[in-house]
């Protein structure tokens, strides 16, 4: 996707020119994962226009094969972000008809081709909220996936601005998630998704875990913003047994906080494919997130070192000589 963002935190209303970023949720776990050390590739649907080579271009920037992607649509999609400052919050705004990955279809990529030597699959809600034809997509993928014995992992990413095709978001990802093994979500998403409430964060993992039982690691942040620059931070994980907590990171003077999510499902990623062990694998998630909120554009640019160091209490005080 391109993001067009008004610089030095200016209201749309105010712009006169905008800052180009591109992003999107798997593309920016596919960074962040490239970032840290592991190969990742990232498939997608672009117009083959400059716009969409320049999109592809910055992934392989930070090296991310984008081999398998395809051209096809009539446009890349954008989102306009107008980020916040103190006690005035950001907004978003998508333009997304008609792109690439809005008409993409089942068929019009050979996931089989896509997978082999492949061992993870990664996927977001968002791209099912796009469009029917995306979701239909999305599942295609799923299945093949599986089919071939990767992993699939996939963040729950309500957008309630983007569901607007006249299906519940709980009409398409009941059928996805159930055949997925690592789920990244919130407790509101899961009840809106999948009809499952609970008390407290230990009931909602146990009502999951009991009505996915493909699943075998469950995730989830806690976010208090103070305000659009100041908010606490934390993780949650759960390997179908026990429930591990990371400790609170508290973030003042945010920079960019889009992405921060995505840097969390990379960090787990990456620690769940060494065979991490759960508490540290929530600990290193959670660090990644906490530093992507210093890092401006959509992609978490902090290295495995980076991440460890915050993780020793390393804030950053120091310069590194």
């Amino acid at each position: 996707m391109l993001r067009l963002t008004p610089p030095n935190n200016l209201k749309f209303i105010q712009a006169t020119n905008l800052d180009v970023i591109y992003g999107g949720s798997e593309a920016n776990v596919a960074v962040s994962l490239a970032q840290m050390g592991a190969e990742a590739g990232y498939v997608t649907r672009v117009p083959n226009n400059d716009l969409g080579k320049s999109a592809l271009n910055e992934l392989r920037k930070y090296g991310v094969d984008t081999g398998p992607s395809v051209f096809g649509g009539d446009r890349l999609g954008v989102y306009f972000l107008e980020m916040g400052a103190g006690s005035r919050g950001s907004k978003i705004i998508y333009d997304r008809a008609n792109s690439g990955m809005a008409s993409l279809q089942k068929g019009m990529i050979d996931w089989e081709k896509v997978f082999v030597g492949a061992t993870w699959f990664h996927w977001s809600g968002i791209t099912t909220a796009v469009s029917p034809s995306a979701a239909d997509a999305t599942l295609e993928a799923v299945l093949r996936a599986k089919k071939m014995g990767l992993t699939v992992s996939c963040d729950l990413n309500h957008r309630a601005n983007l569901w607007q095709y006249g299906k519940h978001p709980n009409e398409i990802m009941p059928e996805l998630l159930k055949n997925c093994d690592v789920m990244l979500g919130d407790g509101d998403t899961i009840d809106l998704y999948f009809n499952l409430k609970g008390a407290d964060y230990a009931e909602v993992f146990d009502k999951t875990f009991k009505a996915f039982p493909n699943l075998t690691h469950i995730a989830m942040t806690a976010r208090k913003a103070h305000n659009a620059t100041h908010n606490t931070y934390k993780g949650f994980l759960h390997n179908g047994t026990t429930l591990f907590e990371s400790k609170e990171y508290d973030i003042a003077d945010i920079l960019d906080r889009i992405g921060s999510g995505d840097a969390f499902m990379a960090g787990l990623i990456f620690q769940l494919f060494q065979k991490g062990a759960p508490q540290y694998s929530v600990e290193f998630a959670t660090a990644a997130a906490t530093l992507k909120h210093y890092v401006h554009g959509d992609y978490n640019l902090s290295s495995l070192s980076e991440v460890e160091s915050l993780m020793k209490g390393n804030t950053g005080g120091r310069v590194s000589r």
